[in-house]
């Protein structure tokens, strides 16, 4: 399965990718990790990165898709992968199309994990990270709403909403069955 997971920061992606990665046998790829192990490999791409992080700039998209496509090439991803952080925008979203389109590849889904920013910013602050504040999570929420939930539209029938609260075993569950697994 090919799959793109959405949801709002705190909406439980990474854990969910984690879960569902083990249980469908297909990679979960974070631009996150991409980004930390580029960099990290020394990698013309992670400099690349790198200089745009050290500046407290975001990474272009180009740069992001360039990371994303190498990634998707490898061997591990041929049957499918679950795509953590990109697309972002509805320009990710038709670079990842062309991407897909040029390996003879489609997505299969886009999982949409809903959440109420109550519960958002309840669950960050109980992270105890350091820039987590009330403050900074709703200003990523507010960047979440106008950047990536275009997508939503964007995606239309391929979306595949699951209520995102509750325990982590119940949204797994919501998730598999969602999917038909």
């Amino acid at each position: 399965m090919r799959l793109v997971l959405l949801g709002p920061p705190g909406a439980g992606k990474g854990t969910q990718a984690a879960i569902l990665s083990e249980k469908l046998g297909i990679p979960h790829i974070s631009t996150g990790d991409l980004f930390r192990a580029n960099i990290g490999e020394g990698t013309p791409l992670g400099i690349e990165a790198k200089q745009y992080i050290d500046a407290g700039k975001l990474v272009p998209t180009d740069v992001t898709a360039r990371m994303v496509a190498s990634r998707l090439a490898e061997s591990d991803a041929a049957e499918g992968f679950l795509l953590d952080g990109f697309p972002r925008t509805v320009e990710q979203a038709d670079i990842l199309a062309n991407l897909l389109s040029e390996a003879g590849q489609t997505l299969d889904g886009v999982v949409n994990y809903q959440v109420s920013e109550d519960v958002v910013v309840e669950r960050m602050l109980s992270r105890g990270r350091a820039d987590d504040n009330e403050e900074t999570i709703r200003t990523r929420l507010g960047v979440y709403r106008d950047e990536t939930a275009p997508l939503i539209d964007h995606y239309g029938d391929k979306i595949i909403n699951i209520e995102a609260e509750g325990e982590v075993e119940e949204i797994n569950a919501r998730t598999l069955k969602a999917l038909g697994k």
